[in-house]
């Protein structure tokens, strides 16, 4: 079970795909939602009960589904995977944003991604000083 669809990633991407590209996108989008899964399970959440139990959070799950995968397409197949890149001329400089730092699939969910999830909460504690 996946917690997108090719349409959800075809409608709130608003991007035109190619067939072949949306071929690509049905090939990811069970990686991708295995992958929230398999977070999910290292930081003690199980996806799959908490999609079924809230509407609200199968949405957050769709979401952050379409989002990935949607970062996973904008990475450059015949070149740098970048999302921006600047020259300069005369001062020989190059600078470049990676579409997913660190790269591949494995890398493209984020931490804003996992926040998002409810995987990571800041957590507020206390330090007694005295004995």
């Amino acid at each position: 079970m996946g917690y997108a669809t090719l349409e959800d990633v075809l409608t709130l991407s608003g991007a035109d795909y190619t067939a072949a590209e949306q071929e690509r996108i049905e090939a990811l989008l069970p990686l991708v939602s295995d992958l929230i899964r398999e977070e999910g399970k290292a930081y003690g959440k199980d996806v799959d009960a908490l999609v079924a139990d809230s509407e609200s959070y199968a949405s957050v799950a769709e979401m952050v589904t379409v989002d990935v995968v949607v970062r996973v397409m904008r990475e450059s197949n015949d070149g740098e995977p970048m999302s921006q890149t600047a020259q300069s001329a005369l001062g020989y400089s190059v600078s470049g944003t990676y579409a997913i730092p660190g790269g591949g699939i494995g890398g493209a969910l984020m931490e804003n991604d996992k926040k998002r999830l409810g995987f990571k909460r800041q957590i507020i504690g206390s330090v007694t000083l005295w004995p």
